[in-house]
């Protein structure tokens, strides 16, 4: 059973999408086409070392390494230059995409302090989802002892469906604990 979550989309969510929605054609059906995780490293400016740790963190979270963001012109008032690094970001496609989405919705989610269910109110019109996450710590693979600061990181499930209520019932399909 080496991907349960592609088996999952497969054989059960697919033929729920297509019963609630009435497609004429099975390619409408939407699906999940990347997540993106970014983080955004303001102090990574001033200090390497933050950049740094942050890559080896989101390499272990996500088993891919990050692109590093540059800033595409300098701005005085946050004291960032040109061609700062100012972030990382990871795409995640097909395989490790449905490994990912597994370990965030059984493993990571669960594990935030007074979790009462994520947000339904964050899609952005055209069926895609963005989640925003306070602390790094959440994720089995980081241990406490490791981490040199609390840091968050956003998360976007990109998904070829229409609209925000075919993408809610694609997401529930996968058990995304919604409030």
């Amino acid at each position: 059973m080496k991907n349960s979550f592609k088996q999952l989309y497969l054989e059960k969510i697919c033929s729920d999408l297509l019963q609630e929605f009435k497609y004429k054609n099975i390619h409408e059906i939407p699906k999940v086409t990347k997540i993106t995780i970014n983080r955004g490293l303001g102090e990574a400016a001033q200090n390497s070392k933050a950049l740094e740790n942050s890559i080896q963190e989101l390499t272990l979270i996500t088993g891919q390494k990050p692109i590093v963001t540059r800033a595409k012109k300098s701005i005085a008032g946050f004291k960032i230059r040109d061609n700062v690094p100012i972030g990382l970001m990871v795409t995640l496609r097909k395989e490790k995409m449905y490994d990912f989405l597994n370990k965030l919705i059984n493993l990571a989610l669960p594990r935030i302090r007074d979790f009462r269910g994520i947000n339904s109110k964050n899609f952005d019109g055209r069926g895609n989802y963005n989640l925003g996450i306070k602390e790094q710590l959440i994720f089995a693979e980081i241990e406490y002892d490791n981490i040199d600061k609390i840091r968050g990181l956003d998360i976007s499930i990109i998904t070829t469906a229409k609209n925000d209520t075919e993408s809610f019932a694609l997401l529930k399909g996968f058990g995304m604990p919604f409030k």
